[in-house]
């Protein structure tokens, strides 16, 4: 009975950990970061953002970074945050589909284009891509769905550099059938032994 509830477990950690892989780390802005001189809208075009996926924003102690509505990130409202973060490397988890807005907390940043939305699909993705995600066609964006980030604050000594951290944007783990069978087998073993 142990190795029954044994085996159960570990196949529905593996299950959990290879749901998890097929999400994507995107760093904002790539190499440069989110940075004033970053055209961060140029960066997310063509990007597919699906729930599961994650946003990492590495920057200098000059910036800061927080989760708006609509509405204030259209006008740079940088006193009517819903998630604020300061430390110079967060990362938000795209949790659930919809429409989210990111600025910089120094509205003058903000009014000079340091501002960030996407749409994010509610639907997971089947596959990781290899390098980047596929681009989505365009759609209507214009609702906004009501969202909860959750942040992950790390403290960093971001340099100039964000790229000698992560060397690229996109980072994904491909777990194929064969993994599965793999670790199918390997509790098999544990199970019979």
């Amino acid at each position: 009975m142990v190795r029954l509830v044994y085996l159960l477990l570990s196949l529905l950690a593996v299950i959990g950990f290879a749901s998890r892989c097929l999400a994507t780390t995107y760093t904002v802005g790539d190499s440069s970061g989110w940075d004033i001189s970053t055209d961060v809208d140029s960066w997310a075009q063509g990007k597919h953002f699906v729930v599961g996926d994650v946003l990492l924003f590495q920057y200098s102690s000059t910036h800061s970074v927080a989760e708006v509505n609509r509405e204030s990130y259209q006008g740079c409202n940088t006193t009517n945050v819903l998630q604020p973060s300061s430390n110079g490397n967060t990362t938000f988890a795209l949790t659930k589909p919809g429409d989210r807005y990111f600025v910089c907390g120094n509205r003058l940043h903000c009014y000079a284009g340091m501002k960030l939305h996407v749409v994010v699909d509610g639907k997971a993705a089947e596959a990781p891509a290899a390098g980047a995600p596929e681009p989505e066609a365009g759609g209507d964006s214009t609702t906004t769905t009501p969202t909860t980030a959750t942040i992950t604050n790390t403290p960093s000594s971001k340099n100039k550099n964000p790229s000698s951290l992560i060397p690229n944007s996109v980072m994904s783990v491909p777990i194929g059938f064969e993994s599965f069978v793999f670790v199918g087998i390997t509790c098999l073993v544990c199970w019979i032994i």
